[in-house]
């Protein structure tokens, strides 16, 4: 679990009721013992790099108690090493189809063994949408919008809050700050 890794926050900067400053959360972050820890955008993504003395704890438990002890909010955590990041840049199978990369996304399970549960839609059809899946995501297609997704609706009513989405776009800029230092 050493290296820079990236948390994922679902749910946070959403609505009135749970804004959380990303300078509160860089704060937060740095105080549970992590290092080199910087934020993304306003929307709760965070690059961190876990000290030898916190290997082999979660950081997704760490930081999402932490957030509700001292911040008073509830968010979901996923988090991802650096590696596992590179990897869905590296194997995204709908990068030849996906021409605006604001309507590509990708599904970060919090659980890789959800995975099972999205199998059949990936067997449906969902043209002019496109589902592929990866090793710990599901890579969606919206060609004409996320609010209006067929395909991202029935991955949520699937998954719930066991998922987070992330744009293409958030996560080429992810990719590149876990590579930075």
């Amino acid at each position: 679990m050493a290296g820079r890794h990236v948390a994922l926050l679902r749910g946070i900067n959403v609505g009135r009721a749970k804004r959380v400053a990303m300078a509160d959360l860089r704060a937060l972050v740095a105080a549970l013992g992590y290092q080199d820890v910087r934020t993304l955008l306003n929307s709760g993504n965070v690059v961190f790099t876990v000290p030898g003395k916190l290997r082999g704890g979660d950081p997704a438990v760490r930081i999402e108690q932490g957030i509700a002890s001292r911040l008073g909010v509830s968010a979901r955590v996923t988090v991802l090493t650096a590696a596992e990041v590179a990897a869905v840049i590296g194997d995204n199978p709908l990068g030849s189809i996906a021409e605006n990369p604001s309507r590509l996304m990708v599904n970060v399970l919090a659980d890789p063994r959800d995975r099972s549960k999205l199998a059949p839609l990936a067997r449906q059809q969902w043209t002019p949408e496109a589902m592929a899946l990866g090793r710990r995501v599901a890579y969606l297609w919206c060609p004409e919008g996320i609010i209006q997704s067929r395909l991202a609706g029935a991955v949520e009513r699937a998954l719930g809050d066991a998922v987070t989405a992330r744009n293409w776009n958030t996560m080429t800029k992810l990719h590149s700050l876990t590579r930075e230092g």
